[in-house]
């Protein structure tokens, strides 16, 4: 999940996620449902920053244009800096609250089905506002924290008592003292590296790990000991949650099972099935297909799990109601920790040489359109099927004035990674018992 040059100011602003798993707890099938709600506090989201943070964490060399960009934010904020300090201004910590935590309270709700005995757990979470990301509440050792569900990696990690105070202010850490399940993996460590420096790395130990309802009783948890300051500027969030196969977890020198593969066995089904939404509380449900949240019926697809993604092929595409074209990269991932959707350039280029107004804007380091926008639907190909994104939804964030951020944007990978932008207009499903993906437009 990686880039390979130098980037002046910038590695700070980075998110990279790990994580890491274990064995499964005895407990009986059932399904759990994880709610999820906007974190209206949430001011630190960037567009751009999103975009680079999807080429770096797999590896792709980032346009030149958007490296401009970013260095120039840097630069600006540096200077801006430079100027309070010298009026004299008392600075904060750099976190943009004061050290208070954005993560918002948690409630979790258990609830058993007297006619086939199966439990179902809900727990109310707090995403980030402008969908950046989606969080939901994690209980680990006891101690619940809001972490980011990724099915781009594999490892479980979080913020701790470990890291220094600069690290960690404004974050809800885990306390592995204050945890009697805790057990420390001793000679294991993790480690996930940029090309351009940054990494998260840390040592390894095994916990109670509960996520609405559902329990693994020995899941590795990775504990932070160095993190990019794109996370210790992130407050809302306090790790991540890998839910890609096991073969991508970090753990040295004894790879770790994710909390999906662990659990897969007590599940109702081995389904995880990713409910996001656009502006509105979605929700994440481990063991079943909830048919009321989608129209029609879900296609299910085969996926290629050689390199440890919810990977497939997509070579076709279609805008509006246009006629099927080719040149799509060939391959695609669907992965809830990417924010934005990556195309190659035939894609995006034939879909916003329909939109008027739509530029490669130089200065936002990306493609924006016009705020008022009608933006048609792109129709793209997964596994041989065609999925459809909302016009409405490739409308991302505004940049200035009529001038929004467009949530498609180009890639220069033979892999392409349909983000969040893909799942706010289909309700997907990942079945790690057959691995295979399912996909319905949102009811």
């Amino acid at each position: 999940m990686r880039s390979v040059f130098s980037i002046i100011c910038l590695l700070g602003l980075v998110v990279t996620f790990v994580w890491a798993a274990p064995t499964p707890a005895a407990i009986q099938k059932r399904s759990f449902k994880i709610e999820r709600v906007r974190n209206t506090a949430f001011t630190g989201h960037n567009t751009p920053k999103q975009l680079l943070k999807a080429h770096m964490k797999f590896g792709i060399r980032p346009p030149q244009a958007l490296i401009d960009h970013i260095n120039a934010q840097a630069a600006a904020h540096q200077n801006a800096a430079t100027n309070k300090k010298k009026k004299g201004h008392k600075h904060g910590n750099g976190n943009g609250n004061a050290g208070t935590s954005t993560t918002g309270t948690t409630t979790t709700n258990t609830t058993v089905d007297t006619a086939t005995g199966s439990s179902v757990g809900t727990v109310t979470n707090t995403p980030t506002s402008g969908d950046v990301e989606f969080l939901s509440p994690v209980t680990i050792g006891g101690q619940t924290l809001n972490m980011d569900f990724d099915t781009g990696s594999s490892d479980l990690w979080v913020f701790n008592t470990g890291l220094s105070t600069a690290d960690t202010t404004g974050h809800t850490l885990f306390d592995a003292t204050q945890s009697s399940t805790f057990q420390e993996l001793n000679g294991q460590t993790f480690s996930v590296s940029y090309g351009d420096g940054s990494s998260v790395s840390g040592t390894v130990g095994t916990d109670v790990v509960n996520i609405g309802g559902a329990v693994v009783n020995a899941q590795a948890v990775e504990l932070a000991t160095e993190v990019s300051q794109s996370f210790v500027q992130d407050t809302a969030s306090n790790g991540l949650v890998g839910l890609a196969f096991s073969k991508l977890n970090t753990v040295q020198p004894t790879q770790q099972k994710t909390f999906f593969d662990n659990v897969q066995d007590s599940l109702t089904e081995p389904v995880l099935t990713a409910n996001l939404r656009h502006d509105e509380a979605g929700s994440y449900e481990f063991g079943a297909i909830d048919s009321s949240l989608f129209t029609g019926a879900m296609t299910f697809v085969d996926v290629e799990t050689t390199q440890g993604f919810w990977q497939f092929t997509s070579s076709s595409f279609a805008i509006g109601n246009g006629s099927v074209q080719t040149g799509g990269a060939g391959q695609a991932i669907a992965d809830t920790g990417t924010t934005l959707l990556l195309a190659n350039d035939n894609i995006v280029n034939a879909y916003y040489s329909t939109v008027t107004g739509a530029e490669n804007n130089q200065q936002a380091g990306g493609i924006t359109i016009p705020c008022d926008a009608d933006l048609p639907d792109l129709q793209l190909e997964v596994g041989g099927q065609m999925a459809t994104v909302k016009g409405s939804d490739i409308l991302f964030e505004q940049v200035q004035g009529n001038t929004c951020f467009g949530g498609l944007q180009a890639i220069d990978s033979d892999l392409m990674i349909f983000g969040d932008v893909f799942f706010k207009s289909n309700v997907v499903s990942f079945n790690i018992g057959n691995n295979t993906l399912g996909f319905a437009p949102h009811a």
